[in-house]
């Protein structure tokens, strides 16, 4: 059983999209502290050949806040204004009579809790590029709030039963091979083999412009331009 564990991102870049595909299962760690001007909530696109960010509004988010207890905003029409800056920025790209849709779909979602709603893209998206693996949130299982650091990631994987778990490249600095291997698990590291730039978009911006720049074969192959280490 091949485990991974990562926040809730909106709409994230690719590379945690090749780290979902790579396990069997992936945890959503969404009963952690919010973070202010992170990546939960926010991401960028292209609009006119700039990086334009953009983010999903939230009713009083605060770092003294779990992400599974952080709610949508109602703003008045903020998902017509990101639909309406999707398709005048991608209305010519290759993918955008598929993928536009899609983004629509996910956008209409009811879901006011921002972790729901991150659940609910994550799965259409991955359905989309017929990715199986299975998605959890780690609020709705596990019962480990009270643990920290990479004693809690240690737990979910034992719960699990997970014999090896995958963790962004970033996670070198943070997490020891000896430390798992202690608990039987094999420790490994996910890293991308794009540059920033692909052959069309950026691969270090949100996965829109990934699916918009590129067919879905094309993505899909894309998802296992990646390195274990």
């Amino acid at each position: 059983m091949k485990v991974g564990i990562m926040q809730p991102y909106i709409f994230p870049y690719i590379g945690y999209y090749q780290l979902i595909q790579a396990v069997d299962k992936f945890i959503l760690l969404d009963d952690v502290s919010y973070i202010n001007r992170g990546w939960i909530n926010r991401n960028r696109i292209l609009v006119n050949g700039q990086e334009y960010l953009f983010s999903i509004p939230l009713e009083k988010s605060s770092q003294n806040k779990l992400i599974k207890n952080l709610v949508i905003a109602e703003v008045v029409n903020w998902q017509e204004k990101f639909l309406k800056t999707i398709s005048y920025s991608y209305k010519k790209a290759p993918g955008y009579s598929t993928v536009f849709p899609l983004i629509e779909d996910i956008v209409s979602n009811k879901d006011k809790q921002l972790s729901g709603f991150i659940h609910y893209s994550l799965t259409k998206i991955l359905a989309y590029l017929n990715v199986e693996t299975r998605i959890v949130s780690s609020s709705s299982v596990y019962n480990n709030e009270y643990l920290k650091g990479k004693e809690r990631i240690m737990d979910i994987c034992q719960k699990e039963y997970a014999t090896v778990y995958i963790n962004a490249i970033g996670g070198k600095e943070l997490y020891k091979i000896d430390d798992f291997a202690d608990k039987k698990i094999k420790l490994r590291f996910i890293k991308s083999r794009f540059s920033k730039q692909t052959t069309n978009g950026n691969a270090a911006l949100s996965m829109i412009d990934v699916l918009m720049n590129h067919s879905k074969e094309e993505v899909k192959a894309m998802l296992n331009f990646y390195d274990l280490e």
